[in-house]
């Protein structure tokens, strides 16, 4: 049984697994990759393996890292069905279509620059049509329900706390008359987010594949993440200016609505005008008003108050390109807008036009990727480029962690003490170099084999404890060279151990030590 790490290995974008077995292959999640342009133009490459040669796909949830090059997987040969959570197919009916409609836009523009300069077009990634087309692939299923995907495999999607159905896998794959439990963690909500329950717990596994975003951080004391939106928006209601909020569509804008209702029910509010600038937006959160039952017992116990906690009647929600576009000559509003790392959709021309006003306020409140327009905002570079201009980062830079839908550093590993008895191996994945080490250190304090694994590995999972001398050299030598691929090493020194690893493997099948 081999596990191979096809994206969000060394990176946090990209998130792709794959498990091969005798007989099947297994992916789980086929994410785009976000963030510097080398890590983008992987996108535009050949999958790592025949899309036509996987039989199933599970989907964790519904964020484009996660799911945004399925419509593209399908396109080039996939047949098989795709499982995910009842709000992750509704959330994708909505998001898929929309990353092919970006895609479409961002060609068409590069393209105008081509013709000027007589350069050869390019192809969007996929399209709209791939994107409504891959939707009947989708396969809904509910948590804790147990899925036969073969006789011999099973799998289990269970509550993640991320964002509305987000889901931890586990799978259960009898091979060789030994059953292997492997538990993909999928992104690991916060505690206590609005609308959304906790995450669960898992106590059993054999391996353990875990996000680790935050794996070098922790998100500090508990503040009210709603007092400290009061204070940002006074501040710029005093100055003046308008508060922009680059917000993912889902999740991050439903939690912001959700407390600006609180506030204006309170009568905490300037009278700011409040616009929601996203058609995504929009639809996720009607998305999120047909999906109460998920929600945890506070937004329940207000929906039995007889309020809608995500819907605000004086919230102006703008529908065509002329309404954001005359948004561009006022002041004095709060703007949320997506996409949430500032890097394509109608957030960028409110940055635009307000981040070189000092009166104006530039609230994050969601992860921002290496590389991307938003993480170069919050590093407080002098100037950054947005459609060709220079744009002087001149506004207020703020940013409110308690709305991240990540766990810290000691949420992951509160999250891996849960389990009853050590695993073979914890993979520890979708996170940038540093964070996904320095969580790598924190689980191996505990007594646990931990793995960095770099982009394109494939790992050898061994049936059983290694029992037998091969598996036990196997085991202690590819922690080893492993570990290696950690150190910051050349391409062509961490290409050598990837090659190692894999000789190392056929060695083994083989019954031999070279």
């Amino acid at each position: 049984m081999k596990l191979h790490f096809l994206g969000a290995a060394g990176t946090v974008t990209g998130s792709c697994y794959l498990l091969e077995t005798v007989n099947t292959r297994v992916m789980i999640d086929c994410g785009m990759f976000q963030g510097p342009r080398e890590v983008r133009e992987r996108n535009y490459g050949s999958f790592l393996v025949p899309p036509g040669s996987v039989d199933h796909l599970l989907l964790t949830h519904a964020h484009i890292d996660h799911s945004g090059l399925i419509p593209r997987f399908i396109k080039y040969g996939y047949k098989g069905r795709i499982y995910a959570t009842v709000p992750t197919v509704e959330l994708c009916e909505v998001l898929l279509p929309d990353s092919g409609h970006i895609q479409e836009m961002e060609v068409e523009r590069k393209n105008r620059k081509n013709r000027r300069a007589n350069r050869p077009l390019i192809e969007p990634i996929y399209n709209v049509k791939d994107a409504y087309k891959s939707l009947s692939f989708f396969n809904p299923v509910s948590y804790d329900e147990i899925i036969q995907l073969t006789p011999e495999i099973r799998a289990r999607f269970v509550d993640a706390g991320h964002i509305l159905g987000s889901a931890m896998i586990e799978l259960w794959v009898n091979e060789g008359g030994s059953e292997v439990k492997l538990v993909f963690s999928g992104d690991i909500g916060r505690k206590d987010q609005p609308l959304i329950k906790d995450p669960s717990t898992i106590s059993e596994a054999d391996y353990i594949i875990v996000e680790s975003t935050y794996g070098n951080r922790m998100h500090g004391q508990r503040v009210s993440e709603m007092d400290l939106l009061h204070e940002v928006i006074w501040e710029t209601y005093n100055k003046g200016g308008n508060l922009v909020i680059p917000a993912f569509a889902v999740e991050r804008t439903q939690d912001l609505l959700y407390h600006l209702n609180l506030l204006m029910e309170a009568k905490r509010m300037p009278p700011m005008e409040v616009y929601i600038d996203s058609p995504l937006s929009t639809a996720a959160t009607a998305v999120f008003q047909r999906s109460w039952g998920y929600f945890d017992q506070e937004a329940l116990d207000i929906i039995k108050r007889g309020r809608d906690p995500i819907a605000i009647p004086e919230f102006k929600f703008t529908k065509t390109a002329q309404e954001s576009m005359a948004l561009n000559n006022i002041s004095g509003a709060v703007i949320i807008s997506a996409s949430g790392m500032c890097d394509a959709g109608r957030i960028r021309h409110h940055l635009k036009y307000n981040l070189w006003r000092p009166e104006c306020t530039v609230l994050f409140v969601g992860y921002q990727a290496e590389g991307t327009l938003g993480r170069l905002i919050m590093d407080r570079e002098k100037t950054v480029r947005i459609f060709g201009d220079d744009i002087a980062v001149r506004a207020e830079i703020r940013s409110i962690e308690g709305y991240s839908a990540h766990a810290d550093q000691t949420g992951l590993i509160e999250w891996i003490k849960n389990f009853q008895s050590p695993p073979q191996r914890v993979f520890i994945v979708h996170g940038e170099p540093e964070s996904s080490s320095t969580l790598a250190a924190k689980i191996s304090e505990l007594g646990l084999n931990t793995t960095v694994p770099v982009w394109k590995q494939c790992v050898e999972l061994l049936t059983a404890a290694p029992s037998d001398p091969l598996k036990a050299i196997y085991s202690s030598v590819s922690a080893k060279l492993s570990g290696l691929l950690e150190a910051g090493l050349e391409q062509t020194r961490r290409e050598e151990i990837i090659r190692r690893l894999t000789e190392l493997e056929a060695y083994l099948d083989e019954g031999k030590v070279s």
